[in-house]
C-alpha cells in the first residue's frame, strides 16, 4: 500500500537535494509533483489542496539551520503534515470495560465478518480477553456459517440463533456472555450494498439494546472517494467511534486513509494487512507516514516479533550462536519462529529504504522454505546436532525421505556451514560491517 504515492513524493523531494536554501522557485516543482501523487492515489481534492498549501507555507516560512540540508527540512515538513492528516495520535481500542461490547458495521463486501474474527483473535492475544462473536447478519447467505467457521478455527465461541430477529439475538447473547464469563462481545451486524433506511433502523435498535462501547465501521480501502460518503452516512446515524480499513495489502492506492480522519474526524483504529486471521494491525499515524516516505517501520516489526516469538527460546538460540554451538536443530527452531511472523516479504517492506533498494518487490517462495524444512526433518536428531557426520549414504537417505535431491541436501549443508562461519566472525568481531 502507498508504494506508488510514496515513490512519487520521495522523487519530488529528491529534486530539492543540493539546493542552498528553500525558495518558492525550487520547491514549486516538488509541490506540484506531490499534489499529482496524492490526487492519483485517490486523496480527496480539498485535502490535497490544504496539505500542499500547508507544506509550502511552512517551508517558505522557515530558515534552514546550518546543521540541516534543505531536503531534510522539507522531508520533515512533509512527514509532519502527513501525520497530522492521518490523525496525529494513535487512538486505542476500548478494552477496559467488563464486558466490553463492540459493534462492527459496514456495507456488504467490506470484509466485516472476517474482521470480527481478526479483532477477536487480536484482543485475546494482546489483551488476554475472552471474546464472544455474535452472528447478527441474518440476511447475507452463509454469513452465519462463515462466522462459525472463523470461530471454530480460532477456538472462539460464536453465539447464533439462526435467522431469528437480530434484536433478540443480541439480548440473548449478553446473557450468554455473562453466564459463560466472556468479557469481550463482538457483534457482526448486517450489511447492504448501499445505506438504506431499513438497515439503519436495525443498527440503531441494536445500539440502543446493547449500549456498545465502540461502534466501528469496516470499510474497503479500495472504495476510493466514495468511502467518505459511506463513513459520513453511518456516522450521522450511529456516531461511530472508529474505522477499520480492510484490503490494505491489495492494490489499493491508499488515498482513503489520508482523507478519512481529516474529513470525518473518525479515527482509523486498525488496517487489515493480510487475509489471514492475524492480519490486523493497529493504526499509528506517525508509523504510517514513515512507511509512505520509505522511512521504514521498525517498531511494528519489533511488536510483531514480540507477539509471536518465544523470548526464552530466542535467547537460548542467540547464546548458542555466540558460543558457536548453533546446529541444525536450532536452525529448525529458528525457521519455525520466523514462520510465525507471516510472509517475510511483508516484513522486508517495513525496513527503512526498502523501496529504494527494491526490497518491496522481493518475492520469497514459501515452498522453498518448506523444502528446506522437509530436508532437516528427514535427518535424525544426531545428524541435526552433528551435521558433519552426514556423508554420501546419509545424504541419499535424507533426500529420499524429504522428496528432494541430493544436490539440494548438499546446498543446504553448504549454506548452513557458511552461515555458521559468518556467525563466528560476527561474534569475534572479525567482520567488516558497512556501518
Amino acid at each position: 500500500m502507498f508504494e506508488y504515492m510514496g515513490d512519487k513524493i520521495s522523487n519530488a523531494i529528491k529534486n530539492i537535494k543540493g539546493m542552498g536554501r528553500i525558495t518558492e522557485n525550487n520547491i514549486s516543482e516538488a509541490i506540484k509533483e506531490i499534489r499529482i501523487a496524492l490526487l492519483e492515489a485517490d486523496v480527496n481534492y480539498e485535502v490535497v489542496k490544504e496539505f500542499t498549501k500547508n507544506v509550502k507555507d511552512k517551508a517558505l516560512g522557515m530558515d534552514v539551520a546550518k546543521t540541516l540540508k534543505p531536503e531534510e527540512l522539507f522531508i520533515k515538513l512533509v512527514k509532519d503534515e502527513l501525520v497530522k492528516l492521518l490523525g496525529e495520535d494513535y487512538v486505542p481500542l476500548e478494552v477496559d470495560k467488563k464486558p466490553t461490547i463492540i459493534m462492527l458495521v459496514g456495507l456488504q463486501g467490506s470484509g466485516k465478518t472476517t474482521t470480527c474474527g481478526k479483532l477477536a483473535n487480536l484482543v485475546r492475544k494482546k489483551n488476554h480477553k475472552k471474546p464472544l462473536l455474535v452472528a447478527c447478519d441474518i440476511y447475507r447467505p452463509a454469513a452465519i456459517n462463515q462466522l462459525q467457521e472463523i470461530g471454530s478455527s480460532l477456538n472462539i465461541p460464536v453465539f447464533t440463533k439462526g435467522k431469528n430477529n437480530p434484536r433478540e439475538i443480541v439480548k440473548e447473547s449478553l446473557e450468554y456472555a455473562k453466564e459463560n464469563n466472556l468479557d469481550y462481545i463482538i457483534i457482526d451486524t448486517a450489511g447492504r450494498l448501499h445505506i438504506d433506511e431499513e438497515l439503519m433502523t436495525e443498527l440503531a435498535d441494536l445500539k440502543e439494546i446493547t449500549n456498545p462501547h465502540e461502534i466501528i465501521l469496516v470499510i474497503d480501502a479500495m472504495m476510493g472517494q466514495d468511502a467518505i460518503n459511506v463513513i459520513k452516512g453511518f456516522n450521522e446515524q450511529l456516531a461511530l467511534t472508529g474505522a477499520i480499513l480492510t484490503k490494505m495489502d491489495g492494490n489499493t492506492k491508499g488515498g482513503v486513509a489520508l482523507s478519512v480522519r481529516h474529513l470525518t474526524n473518525i479515527p482509523i483504529k486498525f488496517v487489515g494487512d493480510s487475509e489471514k486471521l492475524d492480519g490486523l494491525s493497529e493504526f499509528y499515524p506517525e508509523r504510517m507516514a514513515e512507511r509512505i516516505l520509505d522511512m521504514g517501520d521498525i517498531l511494528s516489526i519489533a511488536e510483531k516479533a514480540a507477539s509471536v516469538i518465544d523470548e526464552n527460546e530466542a535467547e537460548d538460540i542467540a547464546k548458542k550462536m555466540q558460543r558457536g554451538k548453533f546446529d541444525l536443530e536450532d536452525f529448525l527452531r529458528t525457521m519455525k519462529q520466523i514462520k510465525k511472523l507471516g510472509p517475510l516479504e511483508n516484513l522486508l517492506k517495513l525496513l527503512p529504504g526498502a523501496r529504494n533498494v527494491g526490497l518491496n518487490n522481493v518475492k520469497i517462495d514459501e515452498k522453498e522454505m518448506a523444502h528446506v524444512e522437509a530436508i532437516v526433518l528427514s535427518m535424525t536428531p544426531e545428524e541435526r546436532k552433528h551435521p558433519e557426520i552426514i556423508k554420501a549414504t546419509r545424504k541419499q537417505r535424507i533426500a529420499k525421505g524429504s522428496g528432494r535431491t541430493v544436490q539440494e541436501v548438499n546446498r543446504l549443508l553448504n549454506q548452513f556451514d557458511n552461515m555458521k562461519d559468518m556467525m563466528k566472525k560476527m561474534t569475534n568481531g572479525q567482520m567488516n560491517l558497512p556501518f
